[in-house]
C-alpha cells in the first residue's frame, strides 16, 4: 500500500525528463531534505532542499547556456559530495550532456590520466565542470595534453546563484541523452554508454517498484557518483522517489568501514548498496566494540551488485551482524551493468538470498544439474533475483546464437527500454551489443551483456563473463571460483586481490594464478602458501596450475568499479612487470626467466626513482 501511494505523488504521464522531476520536487516539495553529506562519514555535513538544488542547478545551467552548451559533453570531476550532485542536474538544465568520471588527484594523477584522456578524446568534450581545488591540481601538473587546453572549465563554487533567474527550459525531449556512462574497461578500452532521459526515468520507476522504495524509504550511500551503481541507484532513484539521501565519500568508507553502517544505524537507512568486497571489509575490520553501537534493523535492502558474489562472504556478514539487527533476507543481491542503465534483477524486499548448488563437473560441460547437498564436487551459485519488473532475458548460445535449453549456461541477451541506444560514435559496436537477434526466430533486438549464466524458478544466476573465462582440456573454469579458493588458503593472502588466467604453453592452455600477499605478514612461509595454492586448486578444481606468484600488494589491478583486470595482469605477467615476492612454475626454467625479468624491471624502476 505503502508502495503504491510513493508511486502517485509523481505525475508520471506529465513527467518525463529529469529536469521536469527536479522541477517538480522543487514546488510540491520545496523544503524537504533531499541530499545530506557526511563529512568523514559520520558529521552531519552540507545539506540540499529539493528547492536549494533546483536553484543550484539553474545557476549552473545559466552558466551553460550562456557559452552555448546544449547537446555538448560535459565533463563532472569532483570529490564524492552535494557539489556533484547539483553539477549533474546542471549540465542537464543546460541541454548538455554530463559525463562523471573519477576526479584527478595529485597522488595517482598518472595512474588515472590515461582512461581521464581516452574519455575526452571519446566524447570529444567541450566543458568540464569541477573545483578550484581540482582545477589547480591539474595545471599544477603541467600536462601534455592538449585537449585540456581546448575544454572551457567551470569552476561551479563560483557561480553566483542569481544566475539561476536567468536559466531558460532548455526544450529537451524524453529521447535527448543526459549522460554518458563510461565502462570501467576491464575487458576493452572505456565506451560511453548513451543513457537518455527516457532510459533513466523509466529505470527509476523500475527501480523503485522492484526494489521496495516507499515514502519511508532513507537511502545511504558511498558508491562513486562515476559508477552506475552510485549515479543511478544511489543518487538519483532518492530523487525520483522523493526521499532523503545521505552521502558518504568512498575514501571515508575504505578508511573505516563501520563508518557506512553506523550511518545507517543513526539514520534509520533503509536501503544502501555496495559491491561484495564491501561487506567483506566489514567482517574483516568492524571491531565488537564497534558492533556494540549499530542497530541495523532499518535497513531492509542490502544491495549486493557491481563484482561477482561471494556466498561465504553474505553467510559471514549475517552471522556477525545478526546480533545488530540485520536479517538474512536484508540481504538483496543483483545483477546489472551500464548498458542496461543499471540493473536487470534484483531480490525482492523481505525476500532471502537463493542459492542454487550444481555438480562442478556438469556445469564445467555448460550443463545445470542440480546436487542435492553441499560437498565435494558441489558449487554453490548465488542468485542475482528476479528480473527487474517487465525486463526480459533470454539465455542464448553465444557462438550458435540460439536459445539455450533450460538446463544450459549461456550468454545473457537483454531487452528493455531501460537499455541505452549505444556506444557513443561507435556505430559498429553498437550495432552487434546492442541490436542482437536469435538466429533461428530473429527475436529481438536484444543487448549482449558478455555474461554467461541462466534461469531457474524465476532466479537468475550469473556464472562468469566470457573474456576471462578459463578453457583447459575443453573444460570451463570461472576464475572468480580459483580466486577464492586460493584466498581461503592463508591469512597472509590479501581478499578480493587475485587474479586466475590462461596462458598459451606449446599450444596448450595452462592455468596462471597471481596472489598478493597482504604488507608485513606474519608467520608467512613462501614455500608452504605455494604448496597448499596447488593442492587446494587440484583437490578442490581437478587442475594442476603451471604457474603460480605470490606478489607485493598494488600488484593486482581494479577498474573504477571493483573488477579484477585480469588480462591487464596476465599482460604484466608475461612481460615480467609484477613484483614477485615468490613463485613457482611447472617448468622452472619459465619462472627463471620471468623472475630475471621481473628482477630487471624492479631494478631500472629503482634508477628512475633514485635520479628523479
Amino acid at each position: 500500500m505503502t508502495q503504491d501511494l510513493a508511486t502517485q505523488t509523481l505525475p508520471m504521464t506529465n513527467i518525463s525528463t529529469l529536469v521536469e522531476l527536479l522541477r517538480w520536487r522543487a514546488t510540491q516539495d520545496m523544503e524537504k531534505l533531499a541530499y545530506m553529506f557526511l563529512v568523514d562519514g559520520k558529521k552531519a555535513g552540507a545539506s540540499l532542499t529539493y528547492q536549494e538544488l533546483d536553484r543550484q542547478a539553474r545557476a549552473i545551467g545559466a552558466v551553460l547556456q550562456k557559452h552555448n552548451a546544449k547537446g555538448q559533453r560535459t565533463l563532472l570531476l569532483y570529490p564524492q559530495g552535494l557539489d556533484v550532485i547539483a553539477a549533474f542536474l546542471g549540465s542537464l538544465y543546460g541541454g548538455a550532456i554530463a559525463i562523471p568520471v573519477p576526479p584527478p588527484d595529485a597522488g595517482r594523477l598518472k595512474r588515472a590520466l590515461p582512461r581521464l584522456r581516452a574519455i575526452v578524446k571519446d566524447a570529444n568534450a567541450a566543458f568540464a565542470l569541477t573545483t578550484q581545488r581540482f582545477l589547480t591540481i591539474l595545471q599544477e601538473a603541467e600536462l601534455d595534453f592538449p585537449e585540456f587546453q581546448q575544454i572551457k572549465w567551470i569552476t561551479t563554487e563560483d557561480i553566483d546563484l542569481e544566475l539561476a533567474d536567468q536559466w531558460q527550459d532548455p526544450q529537451i525531449t524524453p529521447d535527448t541523452l543526459a549522460y554518458l556512462q563510461y565502462t570501467s574497461g576491464s575487458t576493452s578500452t572505456p565506451k560511453g554508454v548513451m543513457i537518455s532521459h527516457h532510459n533513466i526515468m523509466h529505470h527509476c520507476h523500475y527501480l523503485q517498484k522492484a526494489c521496495g522504495y516507499d515514502e519511508q524509504s532513507v537511502s545511504i550511500t558511498w558508491m562513486p557518483y562515476f559508477h552506475d551503481y552510485g549515479l543511478v541507484e544511489g543518487l538519483t532513484v532518492p530523487l525520483y522517489n522523493g526521499h532523503p539521501c545521505y552521502v558518504m565519500s568512498p575514501l571515508a568508507f575504505i578508511k573505516q568501514p563501520v563508518r557506512w553502517l553506523q550511518a545507517i544505524s543513526r539514520y534509520r537507512g533503509t536501503h544502501s548498496q555496495a559491491p561484495n568486497f564491501a561487506y567483506e571489509q566489514c567482517v574483516g575490520r568492524i571491531t565488537e566494540l564497534q558492533m556494540q553501537s549499530l542497530d541495523l534493523s532499518s535497513w531492509v535492502a542490502a544491495g549486493n551488485a557491481a563484482e561477482p558474489i561471494n556466498p561465504r562472504v553474505l553467510e559471514e556478514f549475517f552471522e556477525k551482524f545478526v546480533t545488530c539487527g540485520f536479517r538474512w533476507e536484508t540481504f538483496a543481491p543483483a545483477y546489472g551493468l551500464a548498458e542496461n542503465t543499471l540493473l536487470v534483477s534484483t531480490s525482492p524486499k523481505e525476500e532471502p538470498p537463493v542459492l542454487c548448488l550444481v555438480k562442478t563437473s556438469e556445469i564445467e560441460k555448460n550443463k545445470i544439474v542440480e546436487a542435492t547437498a553441499w560437498g565435494d564436487g558441489v558449487r554453490a551459485i548465488p542468485g542475482c533475483g528476479q528480473l527487474v519488473c517487465d525486463t526480459k532475458v533470454a539465455i542464448v548460445n553465444p557462438d550458435t546464437l540460439t536459445r539455450c535449453l533450460p538446463d544450459e549456461v549461456g550468454e545473457i541477451w537483454v531487452a528493455d527500454p531501460s537499455v541505452a541506444d549505444g556506444y557513443w560514435n561507435r556505430p559498429e559496436e553498437s550495432e552487434s551489443t546492442f541490436r542482437a537477434c536469435i538466429a533461428n526466430t530473429n527475436e529481438g533486438p536484444f543487448l549482449r551483456t558478455g555474461d554467461l549464466g541462466f534461469i531457474k524458478d524465476g532466479e537468475l544466476f550469473i556464472t562468469g563473463r566470457i573474456k576471462d573465462l578459463i578453457i583447459i582440456r575443453g573444460t570451463n573454469h570461472y576464475p572468480q571460483d580459483l580466486e577464492w579458493t586460493v584466498q581461503e588458503i592463508h591469512p597472509c593472502l590479501r581478499p578480493d586481490y587475485g587474479a586466475a588466467f590462461s596462458i598459451v604453453v606449446d599450444a596448450v592452455e595452462r592455468l596462471v594464478i597471481v596472489q598478493e600477499v597482504k604488507r608485513n605478514p606474519e608467520e608467512f612461509v613462501a614455500d608452504e602458501v605455494i604448496n597448499r595454492i596447488r593442492q587446494a586448486i587440484a583437490e578442490i578444481h581437478e587442475l594442476q596450475a603451471y604457474a603460480i606468484v605470490l606478489v607485493k600488494p598494488g600488484n593486482v589491478l581494479k577498474t573504477s568499479s571493483g573488477k579484477i583486470q585480469r588480462r591487464a595482469c596476465k599482460a604484466s605477467f608475461l612481460a615480467g612487470e609484477l613484483g614477485v615476492l615468490a613463485d613457482w612454475s611447472e617448468n622452472p626454467k619459465f619462472c627463471a626467466s620471468y623472475q630475471k625479468l621481473s628482477e630487471e624491471v624492479d631494478s631500472l624502476l629503482d634508477q628512475v626513482q633514485v635520479t628523479h
